[in-house]
């Protein structure tokens, strides 16, 4: 059996393209990858190996140069590595006295490593490189007053302390303090982006299980009184059959009456039980003998979803069975907490509300035309409503989906087995 309920159907809104990836998430993720050490450690050797050849240097220098540059590949998995690529940078530098633009790279990513991995206190990082820095100072004015330099005059005892030959160390220092403050600011920021992501999870998880507590609340308020109800009809039936039978024996007339009495206390109980579930509950005040809900009120639920604006059609194939209380209940819940997300997120969007009967298993499913999930990741339609609707499915032993329809839009679909 199929039955389709179509009103007039709105126009369907195009489907918004998700958003390119920006150029920085895209260097992001490359940077991110096993390979990239080695990729640029191998790209560096090679530019080094080229200026060499087109520069040549002593047997030392050439080996500072390799070692600086071939040595970054190990910075992803051994950090400490940039103590020997800025040594090695050194060296070269302080046997040529002319550093290659292969050194310079390599040292400021050695620099920078060190400080993005913490291998040291900032300040101990910068202080060692100062000394380094002072002591390849040193070798080359000592150089210069043994072998003199072009530009210089010959140097005397006392020309050592003029301060303009200490240039050398303050650029080296200048350049160590950029590195290694560079590196140290990435890894404070990364490490405040994951302890805000950590406490945002935190957060969530904590809205989720106070979210599926007041869920599983309101679903143990509706099912008191679906239990009350039939509780109520066991005592008056029992009670009354002591009347309508006159010819009842004195112990089925007592048994009866212990059943009675024994379904009184029970309603009892229920109340109370009522009474803590809605402490504090603006719903404490709602009369206890409205009716609930089911399915036979959907076609009422898709009218109160068109007079507000939205679009909305009902299917309904396979042979229908009376279902329990508790299944009519859940899958109304369901379908009526699936066109509220629809209104709220695909405002005049088309809703197709669709009831499958199968062989002991009823599927629900709830789906629209609209924009669908959020395409850059975000939570979306993920709140409460869902929490429900999964919690709902759950206590019935069956299982809810969510997320992009076949054709685009949100679908909501529940598998209720009875």
């Amino acid at each position: 059996m199929t039955r389709t309920i179509t009103p007039d159907r709105p126009a369907a809104a195009p489907e918004a393209p998700p958003p390119a990836r920006g150029v920085r998430r895209r260097l992001r993720h490359w940077a991110a990858a096993p390979s990239y050490p080695w990729l640029t450690s191998a790209a560096l050797t090679l530019f080094a190996v080229v200026e060499l050849a087109l520069v040549p240097g002593s047997a030392i220098t050439a080996f500072g140069v390799v070692v600086c540059t071939a040595s970054l590949a190990l910075r992803a998995t051994w950090p400490a590595v940039g103590f020997l690529t800025v040594g090695a940078a050194l060296l070269s530098f302080a046997t040529d006295g002319n550093m290659a633009y292969a050194t310079i790279a390599g040292s400021l990513i050695g620099c920078y490593t060190l400080g993005r991995h913490r291998v040291q206190h900032p300040a101990i990082l910068v202080l060692a490189g100062s000394l380094a820095a002072l002591t390849v100072n040193l070798v080359h004015i000592d150089r210069w007053a043994r072998d003199g330099s072009p530009g210089l005059p010959a140097l005397q005892g006392t020309d050592r302390f003029s301060l303009g030959l200490y240039a050398e160390t303050l650029v080296l220092t200048v350049m160590i303090l950029g590195a290694v403050s560079t590196g140290d600011a990435v890894r404070a920021r990364e490490e405040t982006r994951h302890t805000r992501a950590a406490a945002q999870s935190r957060l969530l998880e904590m809205e989720r299980r106070q979210a599926a507590e007041a869920e599983r609340a309101a679903i143990a308020r509706e099912l008191h009184d679906m239990i009350a109800h039939s509780v109520s009809v066991i005592a008056v039936r029992a009670e009354s059959a002591t009347y309508t039978t006159p010819d009842l024996s004195p112990p089925a007339r007592d048994a009866f009456q212990e059943i009675a009495g024994t379904a009184r206390s029970s309603m009892a109980e229920l109340r109370r039980l009522l009474g803590v579930l809605r402490t504090g509950d603006d719903t404490s005040r709602a009369p206890l003998t409205a009716p609930q809900p089911s399915l036979a009120g959907l076609d009422d639920l898709l009218g109160q979803h068109r007079a507000v604006g939205g679009a909305a059609e009902l299917r309904i194939s396979g042979e229908r069975v009376p279902l329990p209380a508790s299944w009519e209940l859940s899958a109304y819940r369901i379908v009526q907490e699936a066109l509220t997300n629809a209104r709220r997120h695909a405002n005049g969007a088309h809703s197709l509300v669709e009831l499958q009967y199968g062989p002991r298993l009823l599927t629900v499913r709830v789906s629209d035309d609209g924009p669908g999930p959020d395409p850059s990741g975000s939570p979306g339609r993920a709140g409460h409503g869902l929490v429900g609707m999964a919690e709902r499915a759950a206590l019935l032993g069956g299982a809810l989906t969510t997320g992009r329809g076949p054709g685009g839009g949100f679908l909501v679909e529940a598998e209720l087995p009875w």
